[in-house]
């Protein structure tokens, strides 16, 4: 009977086997990665895992917690705001150092972290991931760089460009442009193409804004797309001025790009052309800045364009990528593209023609502004879907129970208000929603049946332009202060209100003076560099920020500027206590059905908890970052002031579930499964909105 027994152990062991490799095949066949910032090259921030839904909700449960180390609150406000990317069971992310690391995305231990030196302080939302070489690479801006990592070892892929990385300012300088570029944004690749965009200066020193394609071999240029025309590309004409490459920058595409792969288009949003404030130098409606461009992927051919804003005056540029989804319009099934903006408009496209989708009205709009200005007669309104913000400040829009209502309708009945577009001058101007937004950089998500989810906020936000003098002048360094950084940073150096544009007072405490003076000379984050200063000018303006009485720092020096007119910053308006001087809600969650063009729903997002217990509702917060969506119906999103994570019901806008953040997650959720087990993952960096910095990626799964 031995042999019997041999053989039937055998058999035993073999059925054994076979069973649980049809469990590990099995556990690899749900396994569901998140291949691409926000999600897939549609920008579609959506999943089709379900295994959390709304009915286990509450066994949610934090499932690890990995510490990127960097962050600094009390120095350099560092921020996190990386979507990560997740492959094979490991997560690709960007630490609050700016450096890339690899992390078991089932347990969230490091497998390595870079040591890249010289990324300039820049953020980081995430990578591109490239699967034909063994073990994958990773594409990753930093600083002004392009580089290739090897995804396995972290290693630079050396083969590509100068020992492993490009340097992107290459053939977009400009004659007296600065040297200002920051690559924050996760690129495309399209077969042997990486398509790149990236932040330029908004000053009138900012170099071009090309959109080019490299070859991922070797880092060549392939092809190139001026997003300010030459003499004899199409556009040309909407410009009156000689040679708008040589005296005009900007118009680049820094919020991230879509694509199509099945057809071969790419669709790039553009930035404003600069000087963002005054174009009386650069005429015209100045194409193909404020546009969304679809391009062939191959070549970087214009197959068509629409613009947003002629001749931009207000920095009312698109903020985010544009969304790829298919609808059901007038009883046919459209691929179409979607793009959300700062103004809190919708404009719905077919994918292939251009054409769009709902009717968009060429409206007259107010030309009362500065002599020497150009002002475009007409601008672009959706008439559906309707704006998902209010679209105009007036008195009825005070927020009542502030304590300076009456203070703020004095000082809002002495500016100019009422709708969207009027020209900036002297007097105080309002911009509602603000300049950042509405709509901001996190982007809308959207399901599979065509409804769109937009994060926005609507606070006020004002500014004026004050004319600026070509002149050789005896200067101190509180002038050349006023002339180059107030515009920022303030008359008073304290920044927004908000700290989305830090304080200077007692920087001489957080850097020395030859840091600050490495920062005006290469920028820092959002910062540019400030190439129109020479050393002594630098020196002078950093005594001055140091507290040196006035007349120990005054130098004579010629100040130039390309703009008669500086405005005097991105004055986001708040009352004494803090919060916003309109009415709430201040942040929102929107749904529309974009097969109908109907809103279905709007919801606060975000609260203050003193105002909670003063019995207030909800108010919603000011917010930066993006949804993720569930085939399960959820909508996971962080991006509030508050530090919550939230899951909000996709039908209803209900709130389902919510907890508390080690640190504000101004980022975008990924989603993603491992041996058959979902997680949600968020970075969490603080660092805006006068919150503290953190350095934690945090992920939740289900508590078994």
């Amino acid at each position: 009977m031995f042999p019997y027994f041999r053989f039937f152990k055998l058999i035993s062991i073999c059925f054994l086997y076979i069973f649980f490799s049809g469990c590990r095949q099995s556990n690899k066949e749900a396994d569901t990665d998140w291949k691409e910032y926000n999600g897939d090259l549609s920008r579609s921030h959506y999943s089709a895992l379900k295994q959390i839904d709304s009915s286990n909700l509450p066994k949610l449960k934090l499932a690890w917690t990995y510490h990127s180390v960097g962050n600094d609150s009390a120095l350099k406000g560092t921020q996190m705001q990386c979507n990560p990317i997740i492959i094979d069971g490991i997560l690709y992310g960007v630490s609050a150092d700016i450096q890339l690391f690899a992390l078991s995305a089932a347990t969230g231990v490091q497998i390595w972290k870079t040591n890249i030196q010289g990324n300039e302080g820049t953020l980081s939302r995430g990578v591109t991931y490239h699967s034909a070489k063994e073990g994958g690479q990773l594409f990753w801006g930093a600083g002004s760089y392009l580089y290739c990592i090897d995804a396995k070892s972290g290693e630079l892929v050396k083969s590509f460009g100068a020992n492993g990385r490009i340097d992107l300012r290459t053939g977009l300088y400009r004659t007296n442009a600065g040297n200002y570029l920051r690559s924050n944004t996760p690129n495309v690749i399209y077969k042997n193409l990486i398509i790149v965009g990236m932040r330029v200066a908004e000053e009138d020193d900012a170099i071009l804004g090309d959109i080019r394609a490299f070859d991922i071999e070797t880092g060549k240029l392939v092809w190139t797309f001026h997003t300010i025309p030459d003499s004899l590309e199409f556009g040309r004409d909407s410009w009156q001025t000689a040679d708008p490459r040589v005296s005009t920058g900007g118009a680049n595409s820094w919020a991230g790009m879509a694509l199509d792969a099945e057809r071969g288009i790419i669709f790039a949003p553009t930035g404003s052309a600069t000087y963002d404030f005054y174009g009386g130098d650069r005429k015209g409606d100045n194409l193909f800045a404020n546009c969304l461009l679809a391009l062939d992927a191959s070549t970087g051919k214009r197959l068509w364009h629409f613009q947003f804003v002629h001749h931009d005056l207000w920095d009312r540029d698109p903020p985010s990528p544009p969304n790829l989804l298919a609808v059901t319009h007038n009883g046919r099934k459209v691929d179409a593209v979607a793009q959300v903006t700062k103004q809190g408009y919708v404009y719905i496209f077919d994918r292939v023609t251009g054409e769009p989708l709902f009717p968009i009205e060429e409206r007259k709009v107010r030309t009362d502004g500065i002599d020497g200005e150009y002002y475009s007669l007409t601008q672009p309104f959706p008439l559906k879907p309707l704006p998902f913000n209010r679209q105009a400040f007036l008195e009825k829009d005070v927020n009542e129970w502030s304590a300076d209502a009456v203070e703020i309708k004095k000082i809002l009945a002495a500016s100019r208000t009422g709708e969207a577009f009027i020209p900036v001058t002297s007097q105080r101007t309002i911009f509602f929603p603000g300049t950042d937004g509405g709509a901001q950089w996190g982007g809308a998500a959207v399901s599979p049946d065509g409804i769109m989810f937009i994060p926005s906020k609507q606070i006020p936000c004002y500014t004026t332009l004050e004319s600026v003098s070509n002149r050789l002048e005896i200067s101190s360094g509180g002038t050349l202060y006023a002339t180059v950084c107030a515009s920022c940073h303030g008359k008073d150096q304290k920044g927004n209100a908000d700290g989305s544009i830090p304080s200077l007072i007692n920087v001489s405490k957080k850097y020395s003076a030859t840091e600050i003076d490495k920062i005006i000379v290469t920028g820092l984050g959002m910062m540019p560099s400030i190439t129109s200063l020479n050393a002594d000018e630098r020196k002078t303006i950093t005594e001055f920020l140091s507290g040196k009485p006035e007349d120990d720092h005054i130098i004579q020096s010629e100040r130039k500027s390309v703009s008669p007119y500086k405005h005097t910053g991105y004055n986001r308006w708040f009352d004494s206590s803090g919060y916003p001087v309109s009415n709430p809600p201040w942040g929102l969650l929107t749904a529309i059905d974009m097969n109908s063009g109907d809103h279905l729903w709007e919801v606060p997002l975000g609260e203050y908890p003193e105002l909670i217990k003063k019995g207030i509702p909800p108010t919603g917060t000011d917010n930066y970052g993006g949804p993720l969506i569930t085939a399960s119906g959820l909508i996971f999103i962080a991006a509030t002031k508050d530090e919550k994570f939230r899951a909000f019901d996709q039908r209803t806008g209900k709130l389902l579930w919510q907890t508390k953040l080690p640190a504000a997650g101004f980022a975008s959720p990924s989603t993603y499964s491992v041996n058959g087990k979902q997680y949600i993952v968020i970075a969490c960096g603080g660092g805006k909105l006068k919150q503290r910095s953190g350095d934690q990626y945090v992920a939740f799964s289900l508590d078994e």
